[in-house]
C-alpha cells in the first residue's frame, strides 16, 4: 500500500487563524480535523470539511484534552470514562457535521498531550480503543508505529477495531521508537534532515534514531505539517519523494 500523506487541519477558531489549510489540502490523502477542545470550532469544523470534500480528502477526528489555553499539549490526570468521554464526543460531534453534508469519517487520530499519553500508558490508550469500539460507525485509529505495533494491534483486537500506522516526517525519533521529547535538543528536523527521514522511509522503511540506531518502521501514513509558508512547500517535496 501506498504512503499516505496526513495532516493536522482547522485548528482555528474565533478570530484566530491558525495554519495554512487551503495551501495544504491540494497535497495530502488524510485531513486530522480539530474537534473544539485544542482548536477549531463548529463554523472552521465544516469549513475544513467543505476542503476535504473538494480535494477528495479522507476525514480523520482529531480529539484532544480539554485545553483549548495550552492547545492541548498539557497532560490531565483522567479517568478511563473521562477519557472515553471525551473522545466519543469530540468524535460524535465531527462525524455529525461530515454527515449533514454527505460525508463520512475514516478514522481517529488524538492530538498533543493526549495523543502522547497514548502512546506511553495502556490506561489512556484502552480508554480511547474503548470510545472507538462505543461509537456507532466503523472508524480505525492511528498511532505511532513503533516495535510495539504487535501489542497495539492484539488490543486493538480485543476492541474489535482496525488500526492506521503512522511515522512523522520532521521529528526526531529515541532509541525506544518513541518521538524524541520537544525539551531535547534536534527534537524537531530541519528541512534536509526531514527530507532525508522521507527518503529513508520511503525506500527502506526505517529511521534512524537520536543514537544513529537503525529502527525499523511500518507505516500506513506519514504525518507533515504545513502551519507556514515553508510547511507547505517542504510537503510538495515530500509528495514528489514518496510518489516515485
Amino acid at each position: 500500500m501506498a504512503l499516505m500523506l496526513n495532516c493536522d487541519l482547522g485548528e482555528s477558531f474565533g478570530s484566530y487563524n491558525m495554519g495554512l489549510d487551503k495551501e495544504v489540502f491540494p497535497h495530502i490523502n488524510q485531513a486530522n480535523i480539530a474537534c473544539g477542545f485544542h482548536g477549531g470550532d463548529p463554523l472552521v469544523m465544516v469549513n475544513t470539511l467543505a476542503l476535504a470534500k473538494e480535494y477528495g480528502v479522507e476525514i480523520g477526528a482529531h480529539p484532544a484534552y480539554p485545553d483549548l489555553v495550552g492547545f492541548g499539549r498539557r497532560s490531565m490526570n483522567c479517568s478511563h470514562q473521562e477519557v472515553r468521554a471525551m473522545v466519543l464526543y469530540q468524535i460524535s460531534a465531527l462525524d455529525g457535521l461530515a454527515k449533514s453534508s454527505g460525508q463520512r469519517m475514516d478514522y481517529v487520530k488524538p492530538h498533543g498531550a493526549l495523543y502522547n499519553d497514548m502512546m506511553a500508558k495502556v490506561e489512556v490508550r484502552l480508554a480511547i480503543m474503548q470510545a472507538i469500539k462505543d461509537f456507532h460507525g466503523d472508524v480505525k485509529l492511528m498511532l505511532q508505529a513503533t516495535p510495539e505495533c504487535a501489542l497495539h494491534l492484539k488490543e486493538a483486537a480485543d476492541y474489535g477495531i482496525e488500526l492506521l500506522f503512522e511515522a512523522f516526517a520532521d521529528r526526531c525519533y529515541d532509541d525506544d521508537g518513541k518521538l524524541l521529547s520537544r525539551s531535547r535538543p534536534n527534537a524537531v528536523h530541519n528541512r534536509e534532515n526531514m527530507l532525508a527521514q522521507v527518503r529513508q522511509l520511503k525506500e527502506h522503511g526505517t529511521v534512524t534514531t537520536v543514537s544513529g540506531n537503525i529502527l525499523k518502521v511500518q507505516a500506513d501514513s506519514l504525518c507533515v505539517h504545513g502551519d507556514n509558508l515553508e510547511g507547505v512547500q517542504a510537503i510538495e517535496h515530500i509528495k514528489a519523494l514518496i510518489a516515485l
